[in-house]
Parts: C-alpha cells; sequence; structure tokens
C-alpha cells in the first residue's frame, strides 16, 4: 500500500508523459505480482465493488474529525473531492507498516458482506492507522476511481516496458472481462491461456476529429469514406461455435441483444468484426433514444425485439479464419469483409455493411456529409486505405467529420460548484427554455466557456442567487447561452419531453434579452 500510495503521489505531481511512464514502470518492476496485478486493474477502471456508502463515509469521517455534519459538508465541497476531504480532516494516530495492496483490497472486498458497526471499526481503524496520502489512496479505492492523468494506453506502455511484451499484444490480453479476484499476474499477463481467451474483444481503434487543414494536405483518392453511424460501437465475435458482443466500453453485452445468436450458425469460427449496433426497423435507421431502452432493460423480452429490432453495421474485419488482420491495409480488409457480407446476407442475418463511398473531390466529400441527417448518421468517417487497425486513439489515417451541431438559445437557471481545480467555481449549468411564462429545464452543460467566462459567471451567480439547494444555486435568469448538441429525441423521461445528447456552451450571447431566447416548442421543430 506504501508503495502504491507513493506512486499514485509521484503520477499526480507531474504532467509530463515520459515521467509518469517512468514511475510505472519501475513500480511493476518492484511491486509483488499480486500488487502489479491490482495496479493494473484499478489504473484500468477495474475496482473491487464499493462496501459502504459515501454517505456513511461522510458521517464517520465527521465524527472522527469531530466536526458538525454542516461544516464537514461544506469542506466537502470546497475541497471538491471526497477521498481527500477525508484525508485531511482525519489525522493519523496508530503508526505501523500498512498493508500491501493486494491485502487491503481482499480486506475491502471481505468488509462488503459485514455489518455496519464491524465496517465502521475498519475504516475508521485504516483511516488512523494510514498517512495521509496513504489514506488518500485508500478513499479513492473504497470510492472508485484515480484522476490522476494516466490512460489505459499510457498505463500498457508502461507495463510493456517492464514485461517486455509487445504494447499491442498487452493492449488485447488485458482486454475483456476480467479481475485479480479469478486470475493471476501470469495468467493474465505473461502466459495466458489461449482457451481462456476465445470471448476476448481487440483494443477498439478510434478517430481524431477532422483537422482545419486537412483537404488541403490530402488527396481524396486515397480516402475511404463512410457515414458515422449514430449507435453503439461494437465488436462481434464468433469462436468455437460461440457469439459474444462487446461494446466499446469493454462490456459484454452479449445478452443484450438475443436477437444476434443466429449469427454463430452463419458465420464461421475465429471471425471478429467491428461495427456498430443500430436500431433497425422496416428498413430504416431508428434513433439512439431507442437503442438506448435496448440497453437498459435487465431482461428483454419478446416484445421489445420485436419492437426495436437491432442489427450491427459492420466496419472493418479484425480476425479471419482465427487470424488476426488488423495489420492488413484498411482496403483488403474491407475487400475480405464484403466477400464475407455477400455469402450471409441472403440468411436473413441482422447484419448490415456500412457502404464504403469515395469521390474525386473534396466537395463531393462535403456534400455527402450534408445528407447525415436524412441518413441518420452523425457525420463522415475518413479512413485512409492503407490504414492499418490500430490500437486506441492514433492520429492521422482516421477521422471524423461531424455534422455541425444543432443550437438553441437558453437561460441560465441553475448552477453548481465543479471538481478538482475549479472546486470554488460554479462550472456547471442548467439551462431553461420558455414555455409560455416559464422556463423548463432541458439540459445540463459544463463546458464551453473559457476560464474568464468561467470567473464572470461565478461572480454573477454569487451576486444573483435565488435559493440553495446544496452545493447547488438557483440563480435569476438573465444571462443567455447559445447551447450545442448532437442530436435529439422525444423522452417522456424528460420534464421538457426533449433529450439532447452531447449539449455543450457554443457562446454566451451578451446581445441577447432573456425575452429572446428560444421556447421549447422551438426545440421541438428540431426533432426529426
Amino acid at each position: 500500500m506504501r508503495r502504491f500510495a507513493a506512486l499514485i503521489e509521484e503520477l499526480d505531481s507531474t504532467n509530463k508523459t515520459t515521467k509518469k511512464v517512468a514511475a510505472l514502470t519501475q513500480y511493476f518492476k518492484a511491486a509483488p505480482k499480486e500488487d502489479a496485478l491490482w495496479a493494473v486493474a484499478l489504473l484500468s477502471h477495474r475496482r473491487p465493488s464499493r462496501p459502504v456508502t459515501t454517505t456513511l463515509m461522510r458521517a464517520w469521517a465527521a465524527e472522527l474529525a469531530q466536526l458538525p455534519e454542516w461544516l464537514f459538508e461544506e469542506s466537502y465541497h470546497i475541497v471538491g473531492d471526497l477521498a481527500e476531504t477525508i484525508a485531511l480532516l482525519v489525522q493519523q494516530e496508530a503508526k505501523g507498516t500498512p498493508p500491501s495492496l493486494s491485502q487491503c483490497i481482499e480486506e475491502i472486498i471481505a468488509l462488503k458482506p459485514k455489518e455496519e458497526e464491524e465496517k465502521k471499526a475498519y475504516i475508521l481503524n485504516r483511516w488512523q492507522s494510514l498517512d495521509n496520502f496513504e489514506r488518500f489512496v485508500f478513499n479513492k479505492i473504497l470510492t472508485g476511481g484515480f484522476r490522476i492523468g494516466v490512460s489505459q494506453k499510457l498505463m500498457t506502455r508502461a507495463l510493456s516496458k517492464a514485461v517486455d511484451i509487445d504494447e499491442n499484444i498487452l493492449a488485447h490480453r488485458l482486454m475483456g472481462q476480467w479481475s485479480p479476484q479469478t486470475t493471476t499476474f501470469d495468467e493474465l499477463i505473461l502466459n495466458p491461456n489461449p482457451e481462456d481467451q476465445i470471448s476476448q474483444p481487440y483494443p477498439f481503434f478510434l478517430a481524431y476529429a477532422l483537422e482545419d487543414d486537412f483537404k488541403e494536405k490530402e488527396a481524396v483518392e486515397n480516402w475511404h469514406v463512410e457515414h458515422k453511424w449514430d449507435g453503439i460501437r461494437a465488436q462481434l465475435i464468433v469462436r468455437e461455435g460461440k457469439h459474444f458482443l462487446w461494446s466499446r466500453g469493454e462490456e459484454l453485452i452479449t445478452d443484450k441483444f438475443p436477437e444476434l445468436a443466429c449469427l454463430a450458425d452463419h458465420l464461421p469460427n475465429g471471425t471478429v468484426m467491428d461495427g456498430e449496433l443500430l436500431p433497425y426497423k422496416d428498413e430504416q435507421i431508428g434513433d439512439f433514444n431507442a437503442l438506448q431502452k435496448r440497453i437498459g432493460r435487465k431482461t428483454v423480452s419478446q416484445k421489445l425485439q420485436k419492437d426495436i429490432p437491432i442489427v450491427i453495421m459492420l466496419y472493418d474485419l479484425l480476425e479471419w479464419e482465427g487470424k488476426d488482420m488488423r495489420a492488413l491495409p484498411l482496403a483488403e480488409r474491407q475487400d475480405l469483409l464484403t466477400k464475407l457480407y455477400n455469402q450471409v446476407k441472403g440468411a436473413n442475418v441482422p447484419l448490415l455493411l456500412s457502404e464504403v463511398l469515395q469521390f474525386s473531390s473534396w466537395e463531393e466529400v462535403a456534400i455527402e456529409r450534408e445528407k447525415a441527417a436524412e441518413k441518420r448518421s452523425e457525420g463522415l468517417m475518413l479512413k485512409h486505405r492503407d490504414s492499418p487497425y490500430a490500437v486506441g486513439r492514433k492520429k492521422g489515417t482516421w477521422w471524423k467529420w461531424k455534422s455541425d451541431p444543432k443550437t438553441i438559445d437558453a437561460v441560465l437557471t441553475y448552477a453548481m460548484r465543479g471538481h478538482g481545480r475549479r472546486t470554488n467555481l460554479y462550472t456547471d449549468y442548467t439551462f431553461g427554455l420558455w414555455q409560455e411564462d416559464t422556463l423548463v429545464t432541458f439540459a445540463k452543460a459544463y463546458s464551453g466557456l473559457t476560464d474568464a467566462e468561467i470567473k464572470k459567471v461565478d461572480h454573477f451567480v454569487k451576486q444573483n442567487t435565488l435559493d440553495r439547494f446544496g452545493p447547488v444555486r438557483q440563480v435569476k435568469p438573465e444571462l443567455v447561452f447559445e447551447i450545442a448538441f448532437e442530436g435529439i429525441a422525444a423522452s417522456p423521461r424528460h420534464k421538457s419531453g426533449v433529450a439532447v445528447r452531447f449539449p455543450r456552451i457554443l457562446r454566451w450571447r451578451h446581445d441577447k434579452k432573456i425575452t429572446e431566447a428560444n421556447s421549447l416548442e422551438d426545440l421541438k421543430q428540431l426533432l426529426p
């Protein structure tokens, strides 16, 4: 635990990638394998199940620090991080050697089924036996998540240096559902059993947003153009007579889409395809909101499958006849994918093939981009015809050219304090649109303003508060902002009756009075 806390402190103290990789590499070389495996798990967002609620942690910490709960809560809102707040307010009393990282996590796992008093006694004892930063890391394990600027790709790079295994091979081995409770460092990383990996996906290749000067530097003939379909990115795997479906977030979602089970009978073993899950009914692509209804259900009924049928729009072929095809040029992979699709499409399988478009000018590509809304896509993907299928986000060969966002002018109605370096500023905003003489909430946003603008809005919030609800303040409706968003759908779950995707602040409309802001009816006019 002491070694891991020192690692986290070192990672948190630098913004230099080389120093972070060096610190991680040294840790993986020096730490016992049990600790190293848990470090890999924690830094790839695989934490043990939370044994206590944050409400209890806050109450126990206030009691131990001999503070009234209101003062602890105020301190928490100022610090902005519960783990750090507790680490600062609780003092070390009993000194000694802390447990190893793996031992500490085993204790936390064993804590979950115990009674509240046992949980309290254990956690209070640990708080008082650890020093400040060890206590902070312990709390992070309890609550989940290390926001220290270390991506899984960076962690994998360091692990690669420590164990002398190619980074791409390691990235593949670390994909999927695994836990230090069910595997070992040797079994997962050094000597994996091929039979244990039949369900394992490949790391997804991600695109960068198109750069402004791209079209001036590149010949259009070298690029394959596809629509950027608005669904859930997924990998379909067929191996040893079984099929598996993985989301980009490394979640196994096979059981959410039972109608895809037939694909195991029609696709050859050793096939892995990259694509997009889309609602598809009456030969028409549905909207993302319909797809969310499928994801959010624990049990997928026959009626739901009939009301919202699903297909996979295929993009790429990653494995064929059990061989990794990712190093081949995109054009060759897509030729193989087309042949495979043509072999099975007559069997009435839930598959579609994303059309590869080629143009003679960038002007023609721009015209195709304008068709995105009618085709229910988010814009275009531009992929170099010679590109391999890389790991993670790599600039240069895959680009996304999304459609211009939809926009609407809305009124600021509520504000909440931010986190991290913005803890003392009101940076998270709620916006409303007019419905007759009432402002109805329709979206929240926290990005898009400059630091200088945030400070001005923060000053306004503090000077124009109408009411308080914990960390949230209701403000006098005086400020108008242009809000951009990527998609829109009807939603009975929202008070406005509309859900927007990826809302963000486009600009502060100093030139508009609140009476000039848009109405809820204006927003609904944007519904497809």
